[in-house]
């Protein structure tokens, strides 16, 4: 699965939104139907992930982790507790739970980002600035794809 774009949608008042028709034609050429919500670790947004894709996240993650280590055990606790199943209804919505609205500031107005192999869902006003300046994005790229990570000047 490969989410790509940028698209505008409006949450209604019991917080139900459409999931744009780009992502769910890939959904269905998957056979996927259910979606896992979780708010994202490091930014103001949540993220949607199909849950084949969910499942094989959560299964290497586990295999890092060792359970019997209470760390450890607590951490895992705490990721797959902050995680709700979101099944499609027939018209193509989801409803995202009101603490998932809260949590990410979300209001009316949102922005889904097709993020590769998950979706990420955004308040409107969190994108209205760029994530990353075009000058730095161009940089980002170039030491990214030079074959030599650590030396911006190689």
């Amino acid at each position: 699965m490969r989410f790509i774009g940028n698209i505008e949608a409006k949450v209604d008042a019991k917080g139900r939104v459409f999931l744009p028709a780009v992502f769910r034609k890939e959904l269905a050429g998957e056979g996927t139907a259910t979606l896992m919500l979780r708010k994202d670790l490091f930014q103001d947004c949540l993220v949607l992930y199909p849950e084949s894709i969910w499942n094989e996240q959560t299964d290497a993650l586990r295999s890092r982790l060792n359970r019997w280590v209470k760390e450890e055990q607590q951490f895992f606790r705490e990721y797959v507790s902050a995680v709700v199943r979101v099944p499609l209804d027939s018209n193509g919505r989801l409803l995202i739970p009101k603490r998932f609205l809260s949590m990410a500031g979300i209001d009316q107005s949102v922005r889904f980002i097709g993020m590769d192999d998950c979706i990420e869902i955004w308040s409107e006003e969190n994108t209205e600035q760029p994530f990353v300046e075009p000058e730095e994005l161009a940089a980002q790229l170039s030491r990214l794809m030079s074959g030599n990570p650590q030396n911006p000047s190689a």
